[in-house]
Order: structure tokens, then C-alpha cells, then sequence
């Protein structure tokens, strides 16, 4: 039989996703909008969800991501992952997992209050800890983490090697020009191995 599979794409619109005259934002949408076709066309059982993450979070209907531009905003890597996994938790199926594209280091945190703990310079500690605290509460729900990464900072790969370390996922370090080859191709060989 074939597997029942949920995702969710979990996408940067954070500034640095357009900085330095670099669209790296156009092509993420575009791969989301491909990924929904092969799952309607060929895997009509799987389900996908997209989930912005910014300064903040929220999920979004796909019929909705053409509309969607990058903001001067932070990135709360944290809330994505947070929302992503109650998404997932809601339903039973045989794969759950999220795939996160991004080129930014976590730089925002939603404290209890609900005001957002901002650090430009990313990798401030205190965001990192709370970010793999919802990595790990990722890992324990069984859900598993794939990120595509659109940027070479020696601190954010080995930020992203660990993230999928914890999670059973894989760390993917790619270009806008190549990211829809390599997250089709990742959906495709999980399906492969999947299919009972």
C-alpha cells in the first residue's frame, strides 16, 4: 500500500531571505508550490501544510503563498518549529515531518509574555537553547526535521548539522538555483523507502 504522509514546509521570510540583492525567497515559494503539485498529482493521500516563520509564526493556506512577501523581519526559527509540530501532532499518519528552508540563524524568541526577544547577531545562546528545547520536544512527537539551507556561515552549518542530528533528518546546503531539485528529490526517496 502506499504510505500516508504529512508535511510541512516550513519557510523563511525574514529580511537576509532578499538581502544583498539576492532573491533566495521567489525560489522557496516556487519549490512549496511544486512540492504541493507532486503530492496532488502522484501522492494524493499526503497532505502538506506551509508554516511562515519570521518574527513570528503562522500557517498559511497554499492558495495564499503567491501573495506572500519578505518583511523586515527577524528569524524565529523556535515558533516555526513550535507550530509546525502541533500541525503534525493533530493527525495520525505514517510519516510526519517538516521541511525548513532557510538561510538564517535564529535571531528572534517568543518569551512567555508574548514579546519578542530580538538578537540581530544571531546564535545568541538563550535563543539557541529554547530552539533545541522545541527540536527535541520535535524528536520525542517522532517527527522528523529536513533543512535546506540557502547560506555557507560556518556557525549556522554546524547550527543545522546539530538540528538534524537531534531529529533523524538530514542538513542540505544548496543554492536558490538548485533547492528544487534537491527538496523534490529528498520527498521522492522518502516515498520510495515509505511504501509498505
Amino acid at each position: 500500500r502506499r504510505s500516508s504522509d504529512l508535511t510541512v514546509i516550513m519557510l523563511d521570510c525574514s529580511h537576509s531571505m532578499i538581502l544583498y540583492g539576492e532573491d533566495r525567497f521567489t525560489p522557496a515559494k516556487r519549490v512549496a508550490l511544486a512540492l504541493s503539485h507532486l503530492i496532488r498529482t502522484q501522492f494524493p493521500g499526503d497532505t502538506l501544510n506551509v508554516v511562515l516563520f519570521h518574527d513570528s509564526a503562522e500557517e498559511i493556506p497554499l492558495k495564499q503563498l503567491g501573495r506572500v512577501r519578505v518583511g523586515p523581519y527577524y528569524t524565529n526559527t523556535r515558533e516555526g518549529l513550535r507550530l509546525s509540530r502541533r500541525i503534525l501532532e493533530r493527525q495520525r499518519k505514517d510519516m510526519r515531518q517538516i521541511i525548513m528552508i532557510t538561510d538564517g540563524k535564529p535571531s528572534a524568541l517568543t518569551q512567555p509574555d508574548g514579546r519578542i526577544y530580538k538578537n540581530a547577531f544571531g546564535l545568541d545562546p538563550h535563543i539557541v537553547t529554547e530552539t533545541f528545547a522545541e527540536v527535541t520536544a520535535c524528536q520525542k512527537a517522532g517527527i522528523m526535521i529536513n533543512t535546506f539551507m540557502l547560506a555557507r556561515d560556518p556557525d549556522l552549518v554546524a547550527f543545522v548539522r546539530r538540528v538534524a542530528a537531534a531529529c533523524r533528518g538530514k542538513a542540505y546546503f544548496t543554492t536558490p538555483h538548485t533547492l528544487g531539485q534537491y527538496v523534490l528529490t529528498d520527498y521522492m526517496d522518502k516515498k520510495t523507502r515509505t511504501i509498505h
